[in-house]
């Protein structure tokens, strides 16, 4: 079965990585008139620059994955079709916020809806904590992945962030799987999202051609989410937290930081320590390498915290896992010299 998933993946992975760099180059002329990103106060970029090439990834992302799955030929395999369509949804949510701001109220309820839709689908009997009443389990997990399905949005602010971010987690995950420790569709979503993010990269690169947008970032993060919830639901927690830990811990920072200095959290800025990484004198090449390197390092250390029997050595590796990322956002955070 380990093999069947490793060779399904890798099925998912070609095909959306040719998909999503067809589609990037034939909607880019369209979305340059509807879709322009103008520099603002969060921006890294000078010149407007055409978003929406999410539209691309996640149609790539939803197409393999749907086609791989759907002749796999394996019975147990189902097309999670509340997990696709609330991702469909939300990537529209996010192509309206795209093209004409919605409010930040309706946005997050709307963002919600499709978060409950993933979490609902789910069966009562996962679990993270048992003991815990299931009305509030799932309550803080409907709050925890709508900050997640944000965060990705809010870190998606520099060119090739998030492909240096979503490519090593969609790896582990598809190792992951080939370890039995994800189930089928989740890891083929994985490979087919890795594809997908690739065949993206070449556009995204500095200086970018093309940014994700709204209707790409929201779905990844939910995506992303319902395979890290995977992971916590079969009780390995460690890797769940060691995979985002970098996304989680610069976005939830900055926002502790904005509150308590009471700024203004929900309006744009620049205040993200990889923002501050380039305001400070770092190249953006060297921010989103640096990332990426860490990304590797903490998807090593989860695979590696469910490879052990001992919660010790898993703690451990999620201790080794926290220094990594606070002292690269320390080193973001210093001005470089000259």
């Amino acid at each position: 079965m380990a093999s069947s998933q490793l060779l399904l993946s890798l099925a998912a992975a070609a095909p959306a990585a040719l998909l999503s760099g067809v589609l990037i180059w034939a909607i880019r002329p369209m979305l340059v008139r509807i879709a322009l990103a103008r520099p603002n106060a969060r921006s890294s970029h000078r010149v407007p620059t055409p978003q929406g090439a999410g539209i691309a990834v996640i149609a790539a992302t939803l197409i393999a994955a749907v086609t791989v799955i759907a002749f796999a030929g394996t019975a147990e395999i189902k097309i999670p079709v509340a997990v696709f369509g609330a991702t469909l949804f939300i990537a529209g949510v996010g192509f309206a916020d795209d093209v004409h701001s919605i409010p930040v109220v309706p946005r997050l309820l709307l963002q919600g809806l499709a978060v409950a839709a993933v979490i609902l689908a789910a069966p009562e009997s996962l679990r993270i904590v048992p003991a815990c009443p299931l009305w509030l389990e799932r309550g803080l997990l409907l709050l925890a992945g709508l900050w997640f399905v944000n965060l990705v949005n809010f870190m998606d602010g520099l060119d090739l962030m998030t492909a240096a971010e979503i490519v090593p987690i969609t790896g582990a995950f598809v190792l992951l799987g080939w370890l039995a420790e994800l189930p089928a569709p989740a890891t083929v979503a994985a490979a087919a999202l890795f594809g997908a993010m690739l065949g993206f990269a070449p556009f995204n690169r500095p200086v970018a051609k093309i940014f994700l947008g709204d209707v790409g970032s929201l779905p990844i993060g939910l995506l992303a989410g319902w395979c890290l919830l995977q992971l916590a639901w079969h009780q390995q927690i460690a890797a769940a937290l060691l995979l985002p830990l970098y996304y989680l811990t610069d976005a939830t920072v900055t926002l502790l930081r904005r509150i308590i200095r009471r700024e203004p959290f929900w309006a744009a800025h620049r205040t993200h320590f990889y923002q501050r990484a380039t305001d400070n004198g770092f190249p953006v090449w060297r921010v989103v390498s640096e990332v990426f390197a860490l990304n590797v390092l903490l998807a090593a250390l989860a695979i590696g915290s469910v490879m052990t029997s001992s919660s010790a050595i898993a703690s451990l590796l999620f201790v080794i896992g926290g220094i990594a990322t606070a002292l690269l956002m320390y080193r973001f955070s210093r001005r470089q010299p000259g």
